[in-house]
This record gives C-alpha cells, sequence and structure tokens, in this order.
C-alpha cells in the first residue's frame, strides 16, 4: 500500500458549502464536467454524496444513488495531482461498503472507454463489465461509448 494512505484522511458527507472546491476538481478531470447544478440536485435528492480530504484539502468526491436492493456510482473522481496514489481505490472501498451496509445486492457504474485507468481500478474491486452503452458520453468529436460495470455484493 501506499505511503500516501498513511498520512490522516477523512472521509465525510458532500455538502453544498463544498461545491466550490468540487467543481475545481471535476473541471480539472473532465472534459465534459458535471455542473454545479448536477451535484446540488444530487446533495438534494439524498443520494450518498461524499468528499475525500487529505489533511484538510479536498482530494477527490463520489456521487452514488441506491434503492430496491440497487446501487448506482455516478460519479467518482480524485484531483489530478492526487491520482494514481490509491485514493481513488479507498473511496470507491468506502463507496462499496457503504452499499453493504445499506443492504445492496448489485452495483452499477459507466466508464468511458477511453478511460483504462478507471476501468482497471473498478476491475480491481471486482466490477465486470457486462454490456456498453452506445454514445453514452459526450466526447470532442461527437460521442463516445461507455462500459458498463456490475458488482455483485
Amino acid at each position: 500500500m501506499s505511503a500516501q494512505l498513511k498520512e490522516p484522511s477523512q472521509i465525510r458527507q458532500m455538502s453544498l458549502a463544498d461545491l466550490d472546491a468540487v467543481m475545481a476538481i471535476e473541471g480539472e478531470v473532465y472534459p465534459f464536467p458535471w455542473t454545479r447544478g448536477n451535484f446540488g440536485d444530487s446533495i438534494i435528492s439524498g443520494y450518498h454524496c461524499l468528499v475525500l480530504e487529505q489533511a484538510g484539502c479536498m482530494i477527490g468526491y463520489g456521487v452514488m444513488m441506491s434503492g430496491a436492493g440497487e446501487a448506482h456510482m455516478l460519479n467518482l473522481s480524485i484531483a489530478a495531482t492526487w491520482q494514481r496514489r490509491g485514493w481513488g481505490g479507498m473511496l470507491l472501498q468506502h463507496f462499496i461498503d457503504l452499499a453493504r451496509k445499506h443492504h445492496v445486492r448489485l452495483m452499477f457504474l459507466e466508464v468511458r472507454q477511453s478511460n483504462p485507468g478507471a476501468v482497471l481500478l473498478y476491475a480491481k474491486a471486482g466490477f465486470s463489465q457486462i454490456a456498453t452503452r452506445k454514445d453514452y458520453y459526450p466526447a470532442t468529436n461527437g460521442r463516445e461509448d461507455a462500459v458498463v460495470m456490475e458488482l455483485k455484493l
């Protein structure tokens, strides 16, 4: 495990006051970021919206909705300078544990085909590819397919 993960970190509920920091990361890591409204609506709707802090600085966040025994990971992001240090896996595992706590049986997510690092992260956590969603994501030259992944809990 990375020495980076031994430093104090905290995972906590996201609040509307966090949205400036969330939007800064979102704009940094995605060419087609979620909007402030997407995050605000997720918080207000009661989705599982969490932030990851390292030494008091937000370095990542995630959004998951759950119901009827299923969970859907909607967003999982780590600031660019903190990527590839194990933080994404740690935050993902926290969401998986949260899903289990809420008696979720199946967890789903979509990921861009052009993001092999994310696909590998999810595969290492036990997710399997179950489908492809054609033209799911906006892309610079049109649309991009999504890999649909599932985790049986």
